[in-house]
């Protein structure tokens, strides 16, 4: 609910000017302001008194990175932040709606198409956050709100920020509420809280969404806490299948839940049990879809058992050396699809080039592995497999520490790549690439050869009409994240680039238009038809383009544009 702006608030922030106040929590305080476009944002300011701790700055900063990375889908878009003002904010995306908790108490529990749309949503968006190596920690009604019916999760990212600084946070000052949180969450062992907390915190939700009450309801926050750790959830009044499914994401033990990705699944395939109808409610369909894709394990495919198809949707563990810098190009993990295994035959060294088959887990951007970070693949683990091979030198299981392959510079015993070897993809990373204003789009490499080949510099884009002629854009390539790297891509693997453009309205005469995207590795090339995500149909020409930005080729592990 909108107050007045005190006389002690700030007027202007940044290029932002502050218009009134939306809240105020143990975090700070979230003000709506405007850009200097009068675009309506949020503005969450956080306590003066944190500004002066270093320790939370940093974290504050690690969080903000990585919160960048999560693609819009059923969340508000993270649009700007600054670590180093006098007191640290973050500006995201208005959004315009009550909340879920004032729905229920205005209107009491949802039914129906109702009910599962904000199940669908919710997991969506949990799959976004995941998939960027990001948990939310404080998953609650207040935090899912309602944009033209399209439920939207907010306030996802820094919570760890805040529960991590040990001077302001002890024991029993846990970031998050009681209602809402996993087992694992009061234990004093925070290694164990991962993605699985957060699909916990879905499961309160969504009893909360469809009953106006917890599943763990207590009279006060201790027995609440001992309900979860020791009862049964309450889930009268959840309609079948969906109370089994919201059964499955309370178990006490969070290697016994589902994902984020397993959810979506369970409810938008078609044909499973708890399928919801989304025919109705076509931009939550559209962003739950894309969830999916970004997160779908590779099917049987040739030689090592992965579909180089697939690839294109995952994160190849092909870490990169150098950390990609807060304001930068960065990417992050969608899903881990095609596992890595260090080839100790390699010229560059052992831990120098990964091939498929192995089950490490690819390195969340910001740089050191954390045991309390979201594992990027966000899925359930092969019952048994190969063991992984840890940067020390030392074997151990799926579990263990992640390793990090410096970037390849030199790979003399292999040739170039060249657009025959490649399959080259484009995924829109909006829920309307369609839509006027800034579009960003992720370009992934596949090595779809025999043999293994090097890539660097960049794919270059262009946009052909229906008659396969070339449209002329303004094009600039940039060094985003950073130089380009000299890249070893063994069959089966590949490597990203980020994009950026600007679409405009097909009704003005100077808007370039056309249906389909052509990747080359050669300026001067055509180059091939590349697959084209969450895009309009290719028989339509819908793709503007007023001009076009060009990342570099970076082997990372990471695969969201957050320019």
């Amino acid at each position: 609910m909108k107050a007045p702006l005190r006389s002690t608030d700030p007027q202007f922030l940044g290029g932002y000017r502050l218009l009134a106040r939306l809240g105020q929590g143990g975090m700070g305080t979230v003000y709506l302001a405007e850009d200097r476009h009068e675009r309506l944002v949020a503005i969450k300011v956080v306590k003066p008194e944190l500004a002066y701790e270093e320790e939370f700055r940093a974290r504050f900063r690690s969080e903000v990175n990585r919160a960048r990375q999560v693609p819009p889908f059923c969340t508000a878009e993270l649009l700007d932040a600054d670590a180093d003002h006098e007191t640290p904010y973050l500006v995201v995306e208005y959004v315009d709606g009550p909340s879920l908790a004032e729905v229920v108490a205005e209107q009491g529990p949802l039914t129906g198409g109702s009910l599962y749309s904000v199940a669908v949503g919710v997991a969506t968006a949990l799959a976004a956050i995941h998939g960027a190596g990001v948990i939310h920690r404080d998953l609650k009604p207040a935090n899912v709100l309602f944009a033209l019916g399209t439920p939207k999760v907010i306030d996802f990212g820094i919570a760890r920020a805040f529960e991590a600084t040990s001077q302001h946070t002890g024991t029993d000052q846990m970031v998050g509420t009681v209602a809402y949180m996993a087992p694992e969450r009061f234990d004093s062992d925070s290694s164990r809280i991962g993605p699985a907390a957060d699909v916990f915190a879905w499961g309160v939700v969504v009893t909360f969404a469809g009953t106006g009450r917890t599943p763990f309801g207590g009279d006060s926050a201790a027995a609440t806490a001992g309900a979860i750790l020791t009862r049964p959830p309450h889930l009268e009044g959840l309609p079948a299948p969906l109370r089994d499914l919201v059964a499955r994401t309370l178990e006490k033990e969070p290697e016994l839940r589902p994902t984020a990705f397993e959810l979506l699944d369970e409810l938008v395939a078609v044909g499973a049990p708890t399928t919801v109808n989304l025919a109705g409610r076509p931009a939550l369909a559209q962003a739950a879809q894309a969830a999916r894709q970004a997160g779908r394990r590779p099917a049987a495919g040739r030689d090592s058992g992965t579909s180089v198809r697939r690839w294109r949707r995952t994160a190849p563990v092909l870490a990169a050396a150098a950390v990609v810098a807060l304001g930068a190009l960065a990417f992050s993990p969608v899903r881990q699809l095609l596992p890595g295994q260090a080839s100790e035959d390699s010229a560059a060294g052992p831990s120098s080039v990964l091939e498929p088959g192995a089950g490490a887990l690819p390195v969340p951007s910001g740089g050191t592995p954390s045991t309390n970070d979201v594992s990027p693949s966000a899925g359930p683990a092969p019952a048994t497999g190969p063991t992984s091979r840890r940067a020390d030198g030392g074997a151990g299981g799926p579990t263990d520490e992640p390793q990090v392959a410096p970037t390849l510079r030199k790979t003399p015993q292999a040739a170039r790549c060249s657009d025959g070897d490649l399959e080259i993809a484009v995924t829109a990373q909006s829920d309307n690439p369609t839509a006027v204003g800034p579009q960003r789009g992720l370009v992934t490499i596949a090595n779809n050869s025999d043999t293994a080949c090097r890539v660097d510099g960049r794919v270059f884009v262009s946009l052909y009409n229906a008659a396969d002629e070339r449209v002329q854009l303004p094009t600039a390539a940039v060094d985003e994240p950073g130089e380009s790297a000299d890249i070893l891509l063994r069959p089966g693997t590949g490597a990203f680039q980020g994009i950026k453009w600007e679409a405009c309205d097909r009704d003005d005469s100077d808007c370039p238009t056309g249906n389909t995207l052509r990747g080359s590795l050669t300026s001067s090339k055509r180059g091939v038809v590349m697959t084209q995500e969450n895009f309009p149909d290719p028989n339509r020409s819908l793709i503007t383009m007023k001009s076009l930005k060009l990342g570099t080729i970076q082997p990372s592990t990471q695969g969201v544009v957050a320019w």
